[in-house]
């Protein structure tokens, strides 16, 4: 069903679906037509309300998890539910207090981010997660140890002291002391640049015939510098507050608690999840199984881009947490949690 099917609802249906989906939230249990006929903003009786609730069941937007219970509202009704009929609240004064607070006490700016993940963890009760950009390493030194007459393993130095290996393949004609010489070369003529930056001039040296090595020298110079610029620009995951998930209503769900544990553990295919909020402009929201990762265990992602001093999007913001979320509560929280690494980044 799409947003359009909202209209096309009836007022009474409009009524009940909403009660159910805002009592199943508050509650986290199976809502039942006794329970809905005694708000007096209904006005409805319970056999009225149960043949509404079936008439929503058939169109796929409630479900009944026992023969005997009540409903709930399927992730096809949550998403019908957020995009159409949602009312989002800001976050309180106290709220936004506490993300400040913690933004301005912190040190250095990942510690911040790191703090300020920590607290939208604590005020929404799920696991905060942000995508953290990672600062390009500068080169000191790239030296490289030949292996076999094919491969070589390159030593990247960086100027903090950082020490990483990676096996490449070395091209034709490269010989044990030109792997001496290119080295050298390094330490005089890319030392203090960036990965990015050095790749630069090593292309523009070797285009314009001015580079001291020939060719194949230049292009495993080239390769080495690749490998590290690719997976320095390769953002960080930090989560924060996994044990918020053990909720007293975690109880009754332990495998899918279990399931989503593990899913945090596979940081790799979050931040690739995170990733497609990059280009946002709003806080995006998945619900359950419309994310592939989360179809076992039945999770939302709330998500918003926060963005550097240029103006362009640096990471990605956000919480974990069962398809049960306070969304009008959260995602507002969500938002104003971004707009304040955005500031912090600027």
């Amino acid at each position: 069903m799409s947003s359009q099917s909202i209209l096309e609802m009836s007022e009474r249906a409009r009524a009940v679906f909403r009660l159910v989906v805002e009592n199943y939230i508050d509650n986290g249990a199976p809502v039942g037509s006794r329970t809905l006929s005694r708000l007096a903003s209904l006005n409805l009786s319970s056999a009225s309300i149960r043949n509404v609730m079936q008439d929503l069941e058939e169109a796929g937007l409630l479900a009944a998890p026992h023969v005997s219970a009540g409903r709930i509202p399927t992730e096809i009704g949550l998403r019908l539910f957020v995009d159409g009929m949602m009312q989002v609240a800001e976050p309180s004064a106290e709220e936004r207090a506490e993300i400040e607070r913690r933004s301005a006490n912190a040190g250095p700016i990942e510690e911040a981010i790191s703090s300020v993940t920590a607290t939208l963890s604590g005020l929404s009760a799920c696991a905060g997660i942000v995508l953290v950009p990672k600062q390009e390493p500068v080169l000191r030194q790239l030296g490289f140890v030949p292996l076999s007459r094919r491969q070589a393993m390159a030593v990247l130095v960086g100027q903090d002291g950082s020490v990483e290996n990676r096996v490449v393949d070395l091209p034709s004609g490269v010989t044990p002391s030109l792997l001496i010489e290119i080295g050298n070369y390094v330490s005089e003529r890319l030392a203090g640049l960036t990965l990015g930056e050095a790749q630069e001039r090593m292309t523009a040296e070797i285009s314009a015939g001015r580079a001291a090595i020939d060719r194949a020298a230049g292009e495993l110079i080239a390769r080495g510098l690749a490998v590290w610029s690719r997976d320095g620009a390769r953002p960080v995951l930090i989560v924060r507050g996994q044990a918020r998930l053990l909720d007293d209503d975690a109880t009754a769900h332990l495998e899918r608690v279990r399931q989503l544990l593990d899913e945090l553990e596979g940081k790799e295919e979050i931040a690739r999840l995170l990733d497609l909020a990059r280009d946002a402009s709003a806080t995006r929201i998945f619900i359950g199984s419309e994310n592939k990762l989360f179809a076992l265990s039945g999770s939302s992602v709330i998500a918003a881009p926060y963005r550097g001093g240029d103006g362009r999007v640096v990471g990605v913001v956000g919480v974990i947490g069962p398809t049960r979320l306070n969304y009008a509560r959260i995602v507002p929280m969500v938002d104003f949690t971004a707009q304040t690494l955005s500031r912090l980044m600027a």
